[in-house]
């Protein structure tokens, strides 16, 4: 294919048709780069008040009621070499990082909700929440 066989697929360029010539802002000859664009000042748009609170109901929530999370309660932990992990057998105690009577975490979904105490119910361990933790 000659040039002359791709001057038919590229339309010829006009600068006075994009408009480039004469665009707000640009200076007349683009060629000189100490010719000034005249800038105009701008002002910050106003804010606006914020959108008032409304009351929220029950109602409002039950579209995520049927929804499941995933709760954890952390009794304590541990942090011991694989070849302890490996001799373990029946029987074998493995000392946590909490006391007797010391209040255990409640997580939903991995964030710490609340901290407790364990309880016996019905032959079931439960928990019963002595600090609920603020959403921060």
């Amino acid at each position: 294919m000659s040039d002359d066989d791709l001057s038919d697929l590229v339309p010829p360029s006009d600068p006075s048709a994009s408009g480039a010539e004469n665009a707000p802002g640009t200076p007349a000859d683009a060629s000189n780069p100490a010719a000034e664009v005249p800038l105009e000042e701008m002002q910050a748009p106003e804010k606006s008040a914020p959108a008032a609170m409304t009351e929220k109901t029950v109602a409002d929530l039950e579209a995520i009621f049927d929804v499941p999370v995933r709760v954890s309660v952390i009794l304590g932990r541990a942090r011991i070499p694989v070849a302890d992990l490996i001799n373990m057998d029946e029987g074998t105690v493995v000392e946590l990082d909490r006391q007797v009577g010391e209040a255990i975490e409640v997580f939903v979904n991995d964030r710490l909700i609340a901290r407790g105490e364990i309880v016996l119910v019905e032959n079931r361990l439960g928990v019963t929440m002595t600090e609920i933790i603020k959403a921060a």
